[in-house]
């Protein structure tokens, strides 16, 4: 497996190594004992599986506060996407800044997303699959959403935002500067 650290510390990209023939390939996109070898110990109690209609959908900004944040491991299982991850840890350097992963059925690459960030994408085709790992279960109490075309963030989604498709919550999530984080940095 290649590991790529982001500019971000803990956002990593990992990458598979596949196995292919005239059938197709095989890759193993999860291995606790090789990425403990990383110093990669995230221990995943939920997988999802998410579907998206038309290229242009975009989804995010989400986070869960604890006791329920989540850590997530992000991969295309079908189509293109652009996943983002945007530092929400009161007191670090990088607070409020981005990086932006594509992924794709054809790459493999998957994105590793720590707790205390941020968690979007938006499908670049028609029919996207997109399907991640968890380390905590969905817990309504403590979801919570920063909006995504948020000029402070400013995040380039590569889309017109008059063409995205967004749920009404998305579309309604309130600004980096009117939410406080509960993600606070060791070093704060």
């Amino acid at each position: 497996m290649q590991i790529e650290q982001t500019a971000l510390d803990g956002v990593l990209i990992l990458t598979p190594r596949r196995h292919g023939d005239a059938r197709g390939w095989f890759a193993e996109s999860w291995n606790r004992a090789t990425l403990a070898e990383h110093g990669i110990t995230t221990d995943w109690v939920q997988d999802n599986h998410s579907f998206s209609a038309r290229a242009g959908t975009v989804r995010g900004l989400h986070y869960q506060s604890p006791p329920a944040a989540q850590a997530k491991l992000v991969r295309c299982a079908r189509g293109a996407l652009t996943d983002v991850a945007v530092d929400f840890r009161s007191g670090s350097a990088t607070f409020g800044r981005w990086v932006a992963v594509d992924l794709t059925e054809e790459d493999g690459r998957q994105l590793l997303i720590p707790q205390g960030f941020l968690h979007g994408f938006v499908t670049r085709k028609d029919a996207t699959e997109i399907a991640y790992k968890c380390s905590a279960p969905y817990s309504p109490r403590h979801d919570g959403a920063v909006r995504w075309d948020d000029p402070a963030i400013g995040i380039d989604w590569r889309i017109d935002p008059a063409d995205a498709i967004l749920s009404a919550k998305d579309a309604a999530a309130p600004l980096l500067n009117e939410v406080e984080s509960p993600f606070v940095t060791a070093d704060a």
